[in-house]
């Protein structure tokens, strides 16, 4: 083994080591926010996680959840374990790729590699290695059981093993490479897509290994194959072999009566024979390409069979199966991801199109068990928009979106956009916005850690910057070094070696760039996603291990010593990791961290038992399902995820027994609430009658149980006309009443006594909206079918429009709001309903220990806030939000007691709140300003001064800081105003008149602004 080739191997399992050591230091020891509950419960159990599934990344943490040995606490841990140990071995990959493109810069033979040369290029991979361990972005995914280490230790090997494929010599070991090679491209499908965007740069390193001589007609050919390739993976392959086998199995089971499965077997028949057939022709006539080329598509198939294991799982229903994907047809709209929608790249509308027209296209089938065929439900439509456009970026409809289009654009209400605009917004906002911060981010420095911050130049201090900025652990200043050394060796590479830019330039675009134009994102996002571009973000870690080779080289005009340069190089160089590795631990280290699931554990304890919980979106819910699935806490609770509730599949699953939990109360039948029918509802007027009777209709209001056994029976008298042969469910009151069956309440035991005599002979409310949809038709039916048996809870994570204006039948309970058939609350002059608080339950709930029966066994209930008291943790926005919900439910209990003259525990739970989630550790929040009056009544007024003087000050620097910036439509802003006017408010109340005018004075010198 050569000098180079035995210190390469060395090193770069050091740098290996130091990475995986990191990264085992800082692992989160459970399951993160977003999608890490949905992937840990289904790699557990090896369910079916939202579209487009990832097979093989389930499996490989299916076995690393063994190591657990029969711990379900410890599963999370192993499983984050897994992204742990692929981080590391990315980083492996890495260092080898840069010492290995390095070596062009001195000599294409690896052997003929001097000592100093070989030290430099050790010097080059380590420092570039360690700069992209410590990148912010890749960081973040190492410690999460997320898809997107995995997928970068994909894109790492493949890219690796395209360079080692160039070093060989030998053609039939160079093919076995290029196996090689397709087999890991056909294993990361099951992994995620990103990686298949590497290909065209894994195309120009096999042009220039073929071609001594390149030109540029070769270089476009090369581009158009590898784009042709990733076509015939992302299209061919991936969702058509399906697609195709599916109109095989339509036409042999509906045209000629076959049974199911004939299709699907044909088809894989004829499919396996062109195969051999292939195979067999290129070896008769010896034509080694053709072999190859067979042999590597074959070798992808058989990484992308690892899919079969979701028509295998989803065929058990297991409680995790989304879509259903059980049958060829519903395998196909899986991986095609239908349920998302679509958005229009190179031409379309625009978000000030109107819907024209709907034209309906491929027809959409089911399995009919009983007919023994599959039948068309419904058709795919097609919308027809005007004033369509080249290019369309500002094309999302969503009415949130609307506005930010015309906010970021400067447009009226009735101004359309010109391409002008549209090219505006890919500039300003989808380039700079969603790219160019990020990478900024990355190489620069970074604001904080709320959404939409900035990124940090060289020359930013801390003057004028409130201090909640300046302590935000996520406040990372790198001076732009990694940006500065990248960029010398992205210029020392173009000088040096054409060929190795081109191909680094080519990563570098189309895992980044080209992405955005591809995502085509909307003007704002839920979250961050700088973790899509990390592809990016890697290839210009190669150039910053060519910034030491630069720096070497740059040395070497006034160094005598050369020996010493590679030394000297690395050693200055090595302080751009450093830096980065410095100011990135304190808000990258997970270690002790456990909110995400604690915050689904107080949800869950705020129900009582075999209750049904409607919850929102993936943080309100993936936590749930992991607490359920994995360590099986309070499986009696149904949760109901309304961002599903709208699909038939989902619905089908809510009515099936999940553990301890019977099925939810739902009458509509699959026809009622299949994909097409009833996906949105209308009010419209009584249409068969007087219009004296359908006014008299909207005044009253209409029985709920009647109008859902209406629907149920697809009577006439609930359907309009929408087209010659369509019609439409509508609602001709806006007012609903249902049935309250007091027999029934009372037998349940869940009103007080002294509200027994309140319960109303039926719930009456207006619902207030001119649209329902089909979660909301769901919601109702469950609500209605129920008739009090089960406890029915709604998130108070939720927002208002989920609630169906129900708030005033609500009773807070804890982290929930618990139906009720007694009305509660009336609404006040804001709109807004004050949602009762039940005292004694929530009491218990929120600050005792107790032992319960939940089915018949005793269940130890009690809130978690491990470690929300410890300042040496980090808990970013997304987790201070779901300590904002706790604090507002400890205020409204508070508040309650005091209301009620119980001043000792109104002040007790106060206490408590502030002791276990510390302004230290989760700096105070809009909800705190809600414990003021309550400390200033139960005789805490120094510490509801200091409180005051704490909110207050916060909140004029930050205002103050937004005026600078200029930003005036700020969620911030308003936030921090209305915190200033409510400490105001309480003081004058409290007759703290000298600090009420010193508040009161703050605001008036931020009039009109907003």
């Amino acid at each position: 083994m050569s000098y180079f080739k035995q210190l390469n191997n060395y090193t770069g399992w050091a740098t290996f080591a130091i990475a995986t050591l990191v990264y085992w230091l800082t692992v989160e020891p459970t399951a993160s926010f977003w999608d890490c509950g949905e992937f840990i419960a289904a790699s557990y159990k090896l369910q079916v996680p939202h579209p487009p599934g990832a097979p093989f990344f389930l499996l490989v943490n299916r076995m690393f959840s063994m190591l657990a040995l029969g711990e379900v606490t410890q599963v999370a841990y192993w499983i984050n374990i897994s992204s742990v140990l692929c981080s590391g071995f990315t980083i492996l990959f890495l260092f080898w790729s840069i010492t290995l493109l390095g070596a062009k810069f001195f000599n294409d033979d690896l052997n003929q590699l001097t000592k100093s040369q070989t030290h430099l290029l050790l010097g080059a991979g380590l420092v570039g290695a360690l700069a992209f361990a410590f990148s912010d972005s890749f960081w973040f995914s190492a410690v999460e059981a997320e898809v997107y280490a995995m997928s970068s230790f994909f894109i790492a090997l493949i890219f690796w093993a395209m360079l080692k494929w160039e070093q060989v010599k030998d053609e039939q070991t160079a093919n076995k490479w290029l196996v090689f090679i397709a087999y890991m491209i056909g294993l990361s499908i099951g992994v995620h897509l990103l990686n298949l965007v590497a290909i065209p740069a894994l195309g120009l390193i096999y042009y220039y290994k073929k071609n001594k001589e390149t030109s540029t007609k070769g270089l476009l050919i090369t581009l158009a194959i590898s784009g042709a390739l990733i076509l015939i993976v992302m299209l061919g392959i991936i969702p058509g072999l399906p697609s195709i086998a599916g109109s095989f199995e339509i036409f042999f089971t509906n045209s000629l009566g076959l049974p199911f499965g004939t299709g699907i077997s044909v088809f894989i028949l004829l499919f396996l024979g062109a195969i051999i057939y292939a195979l067999f022709y290129s070896i008769r006539t010896k034509n080694v390409v053709l072999n190859t080329a067979v042999v590597s598509f074959i070798f992808v198939l058989i990484g992308y069979t690892s899919y079969g294991i979701v028509l295998v799982r989803s065929d058990y229903n297991p409680p995790i199966d989304e879509n259903n994907p059980e049958n060829i047809i519903s395998f196909v709209s899986y991986l095609k991801r239908e349920q998302y929608g679509d958005r229009p790249l190179f031409f379309g509308h625009t978000f000030a199109s109107s819907l024209r027209d709907q034209q309906k296209g491929a027809a959409m089938y089911k399995k009919d068990e009983q007919a023994g065929k599959y039948f068309v439900y419904d058709r795919k439509l097609k919308n027809i928009y005007d004033r369509e456009m080249l290019f369309p970026r500002v094309h999302s409809r969503d009415p949130n979106h609307k506005v930010m289009y015309r906010n970021l654009l400067g447009l009226t209400e009735n101004e359309r956009p010109s391409m002008g605009d549209n090219i505006y917004f890919l500039l300003s906002r989808q380039l700079s916005h969603y790219y160019l911060r990020y990478f900024m981010w990355n190489f620069a420095g970074r604001e904080s850690d709320i959404q939409n911050s900035g990124a940090l130049s060289p020359f930013s201090s801390t003057k004028d910057v409130p201090e909640l900025l300046v302590q935000n652990k996520a406040r990372n200043q790198y001076y732009a070094l990694p940006l500065l050394l990248g960029l010398f060796g992205l210029v020392f590479s173009f000088l040096r070696n054409k060929r190795v830019f081109l191909i680094i330039s080519l990563l570098f675009f189309l895992t980044g760039i080209a992405l955005i134009l591809y995502l085509n994102p909307p003007p704002i996002e839920p979250r961050e996603r700088d973790y899509i571009y990390v592809g990016s973000f890697y290839a210009f870690a190669l150039w910053i291990g060519f910034g030491v080779i630069a720096a070497a080289e740059f040395m070497q005009g006034f160094l005598k010593n050369n020996k010493l340069t590679p030394f000297l190089a690395t050693t200055l160089c090595l302080a751009v990791p450093a830096i980065m590795i410095a100011e990135n631990w304190d808000d990258h280290d997970r270690s002790g961290r456990y909110h995400s699931v604690d915050s689904a554990r107080n949800l869950l304890n705020s129900c009582a038992p075999n209750a049904i919980l409607f919850t929102g979106g993936d943080n309100d819910t993936f936590p749930l399902w992991y607490v359920q699935e994995v360590e099986g806490f309070r499986t009696d609770v149904r949760v109901c995820n309304l961002s599903l509730l709208g699909t038939d599949w989902y619905v089908a699953q809510m009515k099936q027994r999940t553990y301890e939990s019977a099925p939810l109360p739902i009458s509509l039948q699959e026809p009622q609430y299949r994909q097409g029918t009833n996906d949105q509802i209308t009010y419209y007027p009584y249409p068969y009658g007087t219009e004296q009777q359908a006014d008299q209709i909207a005044k009253s209001g209409i029985n709920l149980k009647e109008y859902l056994k209406y629907i149920a029976e697809d009577n006439k008298y609930v359907k309009i006309p929408y087209n010659e042969t369509d019609s439409l469910t509508f609602y001709p009151s806006k007012i609903f009443r249902l049935p309250i069956d007091k027999q029934a309440v009372l037998k349940a035991g869940f009103v007080p006594k002294e509200m027994e005599d309140y319960i109303a002979p039926e719930l009456v409310w207006d619902i207030q909206r001119n649209d329902l949809f089909k979660d909301d038709l769901i919601i109702l039916d469950i609500i209605a079918q129920n008739n009090w048996q089960r406890p029915v809870y709604f998130s108070s994570t939720l927002g208002n429009s989920d609630y169906l204006n129900l708030q005033s039948y609500f009773q807070q309970e804890g982290l929930a709001y618990r139906l009720m058939p007694v009305r509660l609350g009336e609404p006040t002059q804001s709109g807004n309903v004050d949602i009762f608080v039940n005292t004694d339950i929530m009491y218990d709930n929120m600050m005792k220990e107790k032992t319960v029966q939940i089915n018949g066994k005793p269940f130890k209930k009690h809130m978690y806030w491990r470690n929300l008291d410890d300042p040496n943790i980090y808990y970013d926005e997304i987790y201070q939000r779901f300590t904002y919900h706790a604090r507002n439910g400890y205020a409204a209990l508070a508040r309650q007691l005091l209301f009620e003259g119980k001043k000792e525990k109104a002040k007790e739970v106060v206490l408590h709140s502030l002791k276990v989630i510390p302004d230290e550790a989760i700096p105070y929040d809009i909800h705190n300003t809600q414990m003021i009056p309550v400390l200033l009544e139960v005789g805490e007024g120094k510490r509801a001064l200091r409180l005051s003087e704490i909110l207050g000050k916060r909140a004029e620097e930050m205002i103050d800081y937004y005026i600078s910036q200029r930003n005036f439509n700020n969620r911030e802003l308003t936030q921090n105003l209305y915190i200033l006017n409510q400490i105001e408010i309480w003081l004058r109340n409290a007759k703290q008149t000298k600090e009420a005018q010193k508040y009161a004075a703050i605001l008036k010198k931020y009039e009109g602004i907003l």
